[in-house]
């Protein structure tokens, strides 16, 4: 995976399983016979990024369906497999530069130390464990897509002109860029802040929900106000902005929704 050799895919939503892991269907039973100790797996999953040109898979899958979240195992899966198929590369709003699948599994068998971590159970531990890492990665992306969305935004403005100047000119777009500017630098800090807890090892899952929420709704409010200073410009695709805007509105809600973070910022206040 570091070298290229191999892309990775990690596949947990399904059709009726997005933010709320738990409620997973896709099944690992074990076996042990003449092909010795694995796993038989069977289920689906929906919206894996990396699904079509996968390599490898980690997939989440009950070990045992009447444990609840308790009983979520992770599989390193090679897509190679007898069993495993790729559905139809989805076609989305924006982010149209990433393959994102459906992935299928019809009585797959891996063997027995396909089992992330060798222990069952331990799935979905393993992912919450990694959740702020993931999140504090959508803060990153969501503060420099604003400052690309800025960017584009001020070289367009100063050469775009409207009733004999400059749109750079009028009132109206200095201070909208003005707050936008203002607004990148205080989720930047915050963004800052983040790094560098989590390069001390002490990025807390409340701290990362919250840039998460932030930077993501912060990104899409940037992309909006910055493609009305496009005018009808903005909406064609053939502008830079467009793009931004479209690619911005799914930060809200991969990697856990604005709803599910708000949530989390709350338990941590209220200690429930």
């Amino acid at each position: 995976m570091v070298s290229g050799q191999a892309i990775a895919a990690i596949g947990m939503t399904e059709p009726g399983a997005g933010s709320d892991l738990k409620a997973l269907r896709t099944t690992a039973r074990r076996v042990h016979d003449e092909a010795g100790e694995g796993y038989v797996i069977n289920g689906s999953k929906i919206f894996i990024s990396n699904g079509q040109n996968a390599d490898l898979l980690v997939l989440a899958a009950k070990t045992d369906s009447a444990a609840g979240a308790k009983g979520v195992s992770l599989f390193l899966v090679d897509t190679t497999t007898p069993g495993f198929s790729r559905g139809a590369n989805l076609e989305k709003v924006g982010q149209h530069a990433g393959d994102t699948s459906e992935l299928f599994f019809n009585d797959m068998r891996v063997p027995a130390d396909a089992l992330l971590g060798g222990v069952e159970g331990q799935g979905f531990v393993q992912m919450m464990r990694e959740l702020p890492r993931e999140r504090l990665i959508i803060g990153v992306q969501g503060v420099n897509g604003a400052k690309g969305a800025l960017d584009v935004t001020l070289q367009y403005v100063q050469e775009r002109q409207a009733f004999g100047q400059p749109i750079a000119q009028f009132q109206n777009t200095r201070f909208t860029l003005a707050q936008v500017a203002t607004d990148i630098a205080a989720a930047e800090a915050f963004l800052n802040a983040c790094v560098q807890a989590y390069l001390r090892g002490e990025l807390s899952p409340e701290a990362a929900s919250a840039l998460k929420l932030h930077a993501s709704e912060l990104f899409s409010r940037v992309a909006d106000e910055c493609l009305q200073l496009f005018g009808g410009y903005g909406y064609m695709t053939e502008y830079p902005i467009s793009r931004f805007w479209t690619d911005a509105r799914v930060l809200r809600i991969y990697g856990g929704t604005s709803e599910i973070m708000k949530e989390l910022v709350a338990r941590s206040l209220l200690g429930r």
